[in-house]
């Protein structure tokens, strides 16, 4: 039986309803978000466009669209939020130097937007701070490990991808991507206790 926060379980209960548990959910994989949405800009699109934006725009959307996700495996939900965000980038690259066109933004709930999302982050300034900073160490010890690394472990520990998927992407054998995440988790471990 599955804990009643994990992932499957939030789901469950934020289709019934329960908004708060979605919110959960979304906290639950905000910060393996914002992670991936790191790797997937470019540096031309970092010069205009905030990890932290596209990660709110990405989860408001989510929010807005959350009946047609349709849960199939562990990691579908990430996989989701995930094409999410690339769509977000796309648009966010696509608009960069035009004028914004009305209604693509999502407004939060307001007086004049009663119908609208409550903004996702209601946590402190503080709380905030330390999940940056936290953010922010994760993506400088990733950005540490050698390219081969970083991509197997975003593909295993932050996609959640099975090594038969890596395998598959990668035109590798099922032994070899084994062993490259092994050696890539390895290094990771060593960088984390270095820092510590």
């Amino acid at each position: 039986m599955e804990s009643p926060t994990s992932t499957f379980a939030l789901l469950e209960q934020a289709q019934a309803g329960d908004r708060e548990a979605l919110s959960r959910a979304f906290e639950k994989h905000q910060r393996r978000l914002a992670v991936l949405v790191h790797f997937k800009l470019s540096d031309r699109a970092r010069a205009f466009a905030e990890v932290d934006d596209i990660v709110q725009e990405t989860l408001l959307r989510a929010f807005r669209d959350f009946h047609r996700f349709s849960y199939q495996a562990p990691g579908s939900f990430l996989r989701w939020l995930s094409a999410i965000a690339d769509h977000v980038i796309v648009d966010r690259v696509r608009y960069q130097g035009r004028e914004r066109r009305a209604g693509e933004e999502i407004p939060f709930r307001s007086e004049s937007n009663p119908a609208g999302p409550n903004p996702i982050d209601t946590k402190t300034p503080s709380r905030l701070l330390a999940q940056q900073e936290a953010v922010e160490r994760l993506l400088a010890r990733l950005e540490a490990l050698p390219e081969d690394y970083r991509k197997v472990i975003l593909m295993a520990k932050i996609e959640g991808l099975s090594t038969a998927e890596i395998a598959g992407q990668l035109g590798k054998s099922r032994e070899a991507v084994a062993l490259l995440v092994y050696r890539a988790v390895r290094r990771f471990r060593a960088l984390s206790e270095a820092d510590a």
